[in-house]
């Protein structure tokens, strides 16, 4: 039987011992849902690292309640002993194309926790919900409506085409109405359409990226005649992103490899401070199919990129295929170039895969991506950054995303090795939190496996005919498989 008062008794005695040893009481122990222990802890949002060494990390409800030392007093009823490794925030690709529910997997198996779908389809709404409620696992899904471009050179099949204003501010209102809240521009747009999109956005409170729109291409565009819009006049029009140093490249120094001009383009970029998505995996992967003969879209992690867009895109594989490699191999050095020239001016970059068509495998491409920004001179530091802290600031989310801080989402990944020595070890993982949840290795490689095993040609057909038909675009041919 418990004496009287022993619970009154207990904390006095407490009080009494701290009093006589001159040590304040210890406070009450705080709980959560998750506890990560012994953990090395990499906050990215500075210019440089700041790690905390053998820290404990409580998870409650999705979200960092709190981080302290080894000491700190804390609990929860899932405690891991993370033995010292390096735990960052979770990555974000900026820049992908889901086609189908059985990708999102991928992308969670190497660590990417937030992704940007910039070809929306209504699937996509239904997917971005099912995640947010747990319904499904997959990573935070960030999504555009259909892109919206002008007929041109750089049509393709899913784009929506409007040539006037009227059709344009249309094709916004029905993007608003169903429940988009980015818009994403493309190449080919007459200035009208582009003007009455940017007004139509503004007034739905919708975000813009994309492609920076180059108006009709006459002849001699753009070696020697000025494009219809100009680069610069497109830096005003607040957009979340610019994508692709490979369009940046051909629209704004006009398709020349002249590094003083890319490091001017890169102080009036910065000063305007629009961030800017490189994919120097997507044109990287044109020459590693030119030097392979098409070798590249036969290795083993292409079992994860959609079937049905293998098929769709057999043509333009086997063209990138033939191609002679020395002007890609030359177009892409100075490309890496003008990554590092903008990073030094001031740019935000922040990292983006295209993952979803070409060869460009889901989650295995930003591993490659953050591999390709060191190679171009980013340190792994920075090319981290651009997945993370940076990818958050771009999207008006750094409070919640892409920080190690009490009040930041609780996606996380923790590495078998450490990738601010070796970015290589960005693709070692031996667990994510995702949205609070532990995710060990043996759950991240079944998702992987996932990926594979429960592709579904006729749900992804059936998704792009659907996304086709509510946007007004008359439907393909079916793909050769």
């Amino acid at each position: 039987m418990r004496p009287a008062g022993g619970r009154g008794a207990s904390a006095l005695l407490t009080l009494m011992l701290a009093a006589c040893t001159g040590q304040p009481a210890p406070g009450p122990v705080e709980t959560g849902d998750l506890l990560i222990q012994n953990a090395r802890l990499v906050d990215l949002s500075g210019e440089t690292a700041s790690i905390r060494e053998g820290a404990s990390l409580l998870v409650r409800a999705g979200d960092i309640v709190a981080i302290g030392e080894s000491t700190a007093r804390f609990d929860a009823p899932e405690v891991l002993d993370a033995q010292g490794r390096t735990v960052t925030p979770g990555l974000a690709d900026m820049h992908v194309h889901v086609w189908d529910e059985a990708e999102l997997g991928a992308y969670l198996s190497y660590g990417v926790t937030t992704i940007r779908n910039l070809s929306g389809m209504p699937f996509h709404l239904s997917l971005q919900r099912e995640v947010e409620t747990g319904e499904r696992p997959g990573p935070r899904l960030l999504t555009s409506g259909p892109i919206l471009n002008s007929a041109g050179p750089n049509a393709q099949v899913n784009h929506k085409i409007v040539e006037e204003a009227e059709a344009a501010r249309a094709a916004v209102d029905w993007q608003a109405e169903a429940g988009f809240t980015r818009i994403k521009v493309y190449s080919n747009l007459r200035r009208e359409a582009y003007e009455a999109i940017l007004a139509a956005a503004a007034e739905h409170g919708m975000r813009v990226t994309g492609h920076t729109p180059e108006g009709l291409r006459g002849p001699g565009v753009p070696l020697t005649q000025p494009f219809a819009i100009a680069f610069e006049d497109v830096l005003d029009d607040g957009f979340e992103t610019i994508e692709h140093v490979e369009s940046i490249v051909w629209h704004g120094l006009r398709d020349r490899h002249d590094e003083d001009a890319a490091r001017e383009l890169g102080r009036r970029i910065a000063a305007a401070g629009v961030p800017v998505t490189p994919t120097r995996v997507a044109h990287h992967n044109l020459l590693r199919m030119a030097e392979s003969d098409g070798a590249r879209a036969q290795r083993e992690e292409m079992a994860l990129l959609n079937p049905f867009v293998q098929g769709m895109e057999q043509g333009v594989m086997a063209f990138w295929a033939s191609q002679p490699s020395a002007p890609l191999a030359a177009n892409d050095a100075f490309q890496a170039r003008v990554t590092k020239i903008f990073q030094e001016e001031g740019v935000v970059l922040v990292a983006g895969s295209d993952a979803g068509i070409f060869i460009n495998v889901p989650g295995l491409s930003l591993i490659d991506e953050l591999a390709l920004l060191v190679e171009a001179g980013l340190t792994p530091y920075e090319a981290l950054q651009a997945a993370t802290w940076n990818a958050a600031l771009a999207v008006g989310e750094a409070d919640e995303h892409g920080c190690m801080a009490e009040g930041c989402a609780a996606d996380l990944v923790i590495y078998a090795c450490d990738p601010l020595i070796d970015i290589a070890c960005a693709g070692d993982l031996t667990g994510v939190v995702r949205a609070g949840q532990w995710l060990p290795e043996e759950r991240l490689l079944a998702l992987r496996a996932a990926a594979v095993d429960e592709q579904d040609i006729a749900r992804t057909q059936a998704n792009l005919f659907a996304g086709l038909e509510a946007q007004g675009t008359p439907p393909p041919g079916l793909p050769d498989n």
